[in-house]
């Protein structure tokens, strides 16, 4: 039968001295929070510590104390970087296309765009003057362009243009957001407003104010902030001076 070995209640208590030895034997990694201790032998114990890096998902810093026969002061014997159950599994495979969302591209970054990609189509087929008057002709100036390389070879689709214009007006450039509903009036009237061209400038514009938080951003019509072009500078009242004459103040020895 297997020996239990019963935990000593001294190094069970040296929490401090042992969260103090991963510290220093941590660094930049980081020590945690307090995870339990385990008794090795006889006044022998291990304590363990979370490690703080985010490379190091369930790993333990494990710090062994010890104390001698009849001694009451408690030792530091070991300190070292253990894996708890699972730290080793890789984590369950998640498809790339599903793991990237929006804002994920970084300097040097290369996002591939699949061909059948449904926010784009071909730039001869569909684009803005896709629904022309006249289909017939339109289309053969498309295929002329592309074959003559003066065009773009993709161009946004109606899905794609109807998922832009649905993240931009639920977006903080939209409407419902405190920054449009305390502004004196909407982005359509103010001068520092761009309209985009195409249909999306039925909705849509660019803000142009550098003192505006959406300077730069897309912007809906109906948006709105404190940087409207209409609003004026408030008016100062006239400074009357010193009066030329004081009669006012009263001399205290007139009438003596």
């Amino acid at each position: 039968m297997p020996v239990t070995v019963e935990l000593d209640t001294a190094c069970a208590e040296a929490v401090d001295l042992a969260r103090a030895a991963a510290v220093r034997r941590a660094g930049v990694f980081g020590v945690g929070e307090h995870r339990g201790v385990t008794a090795d032998g006889v006044r022998v114990a291990t304590h363990y510590f979370a490690v703080d890096h985010p490379a190091y998902p369930g790993w333990n810093w494990a710090v062994t104390v010890a104390r001698a026969s009849r001694g009451r002061v408690v030792t530091v014997n070991e300190v070292t970087m253990v894996p708890s159950d699972g730290a080793l599994l890789a984590a369950p495979w998640v498809p790339w296309a599903d793991r990237i969302s929006g804002g994920d591209i970084t300097p040097g970054a290369l996002l591939p765009t699949p061909a059948d990609d449904v926010r784009l189509e071909p730039g001869y087929t569909g684009g803005e003057d896709a629904s022309d008057p006249d289909p017939a002709e339109s289309s053969q100036i498309r295929a002329v362009v592309a074959e003559l390389g003066l065009g773009r070879e993709r161009v946004l689709s109606p899905v794609g243009r109807d998922l832009a214009a649905e993240r931009w007006i639920s977006g903080d450039g939209g409407p419902d957001n405190p920054m449009t509903q305390q502004a004196p009036a909407l982005c359509e009237t103010c001068g520092y407003f761009l309209p985009l061209q195409g249909r999306l400038g039925e909705v849509f514009g660019v803000c142009a104010n550098e003192f505006s938080p959406s300077d730069g951003r897309v912007i809906s019509r109906d948006h709105g902030c404190g940087g409207h072009s209409d609003v004026g500078e408030p008016r100062r009242g006239v400074d009357l001076g010193q009066p030329m004459w004081d009669t006012i103040t009263t001399d205290e020895f007139l009438f003596d």
